[in-house]
């Protein structure tokens, strides 16, 4: 039986590659337009930062990790999300003691054991930012306006903000107290799941996706009508900076995000043309998981991108930028004493910074025009045993089909100054 690809996995062959490599491209130059520094953190780390960092009662964390024990018996955990990631690292290199603002951005593989559907997978890649150090709403707004713009210079125009606030530890243990009272007669309406996350975190009740929980929600006392005053404020002033710049966006009470960490903004980024799945980015603010982690008080918001589903929905839009595809000097050689003049010339080649092939597939001389126009050469050199007997080879512009003899010690050169890309 052949070996094949997990479930919930793929392989990217080099075409799917470079469109990879577009999108990192306009990632990269987004997150340098508004200061933000790669990050790479290790692919797996100990169990317990996802379970303090992430939170007891997800789904993350109950039914989606992937966890093992290490060889020397320490329970470790492949990273199911990266923020958590990011803040251990922040605090194992105490950049706390720096009192600026720090400003992240990884891109990399995350896993979950989930039902694989179209845009995700087991093994899936997350483009996200972390920025921490800062509680001013200025900084909520920054971040959304970063995502709004990296959709917009893509393509994607038809997008809805989906606010809310989950408030603060003063504000939520209320706003607790109220849920487990109005969810105390709707026990039985409630899935297993949400029947153990209502002693817990009764929070994510809101979260849950089940018909049977969001009926008995209906009518649930509205987070934003009890928050504090400092959270009140806090959501009153990105909505503010939000308005200023011209990002449209509609409150929404339910939201609550899937993790634990969540204070104050919440947020996602719908994709209106994708439908029922049309989120393209969600994050918030943590204000409270640096602490959790085993680090001073710190604030911290970000948000994260599937990128398989920004991909897929690039390429359903017809949005997918063009991959550039640099032309390639291709070298005809006929004879052994040819083959060795043209490996040394495509060499040479290589190292001015031009692309260049031979034929290894010992083809004639047609098979090997072929295979020049397969790789949509620009220019091929024909070096035969009467080239190397006079010193000239022969080039040809394979767009205008212009042939001309070139010394070969001239040919670096001439390609120097003819060849574009």
């Amino acid at each position: 039986m052949a070996i094949t690809a997990p479930r919930g996995t793929q392989d990217f062959l080099p075409e799917q590659t470079a469109e990879w490599q577009v999108l990192e491209q306009k990632i990269r130059q987004i997150c340098s337009l508004y200061g933000f520094g790669e990050i790479r953190t290790p692919m797996f780390e100990s169990t317990e930062l996802f379970l303090r960092g992430i939170g007891e009662t997800t789904d993350v964390v109950t039914k989606e990790m992937y966890t093992f024990n290490d060889r020397g018996g320490r329970s470790m955990t492949l990273r199911p999300e990266n923020t958590a990631s990011v803040v251990r690292a922040f605090l194992e290199h105490k950049l706390y003691g720096d009192p600026s603002v720090h400003k992240f951005y990884y891109m990399g593989p995350m896993f979950r054991h989930d039902r694989p559907q179209a845009g995700r997978y087991r093994q899936f890649t997350q483009f996200g930012v972390e920025e921490i150090g800062s509680k001013d709403p200025a900084v909520d707004a920054e971040i959304i306006a970063m995502a709004f713009q990296l959709f917009h210079e893509l393509g994607l125009n038809d997008l809805v903000l989906h606010l809310n606030s989950v408030g603060c530890p003063k504000c939520r243990p209320i706003y607790r107290q109220k849920l487990l009272d109005f969810f105390a007669d709707k026990k039985d309406q409630l899935c297993d799941d949400c029947k153990a996350r209502l002693e817990k975190n009764p929070l994510r009740v809101l979260d849950c996706k089940e018909e049977g929980c969001k009926r008995a929600a209906i009518g649930v006392p509205e987070l934003t009508d009890n928050l504090c005053d400092d959270c009140k404020e806090h959501f009153a002033k990105v909505q503010e900076y939000l308005t200023k710049i011209g990002i449209p966006f509609e409150l929404d009470p339910r939201l609550v995000r899937g993790l634990d960490y969540y204070t104050n903004t919440a947020f996602e980024i719908m994709y209106a043309p994708l439908g029922a799945q049309s989120t393209v980015c969600g994050g918030g603010r943590y204000d409270g998981l640096i602490e959790e982690v085993g680090g001073p008080a710190t604030p911290g918001i970000g948000f994260a991108i599937g990128m398989e589903r920004l991909l897929l929905t690039l390429k359903e839009q017809g949005l997918m930028p063009p991959v550039p595809k640099k032309r390639p000097v291709f070298i005809v050689a006929l004879g052994d004493a040819s083959k060795t003049q043209a490996f040394a010339l495509q060499q040479q080649l290589r190292s001015k910074g031009m692309y260049a092939e031979i034929d290894l597939l010992g083809r004639s001389m047609k098979g090997q025009m072929k295979s020049a126009n397969k790789l949509n050469a620009d220019y091929t050199v024909i070096i035969g045993e009467e080239e190397l007997a006079s010193g000239q080879a022969q080039v040809r512009n394979m767009e205008t089909k212009e042939q001309v003899s070139v010394p070969l010690d001239r040919i670096v050169a001439y390609m120097e100054t003819h060849k574009k890309g």
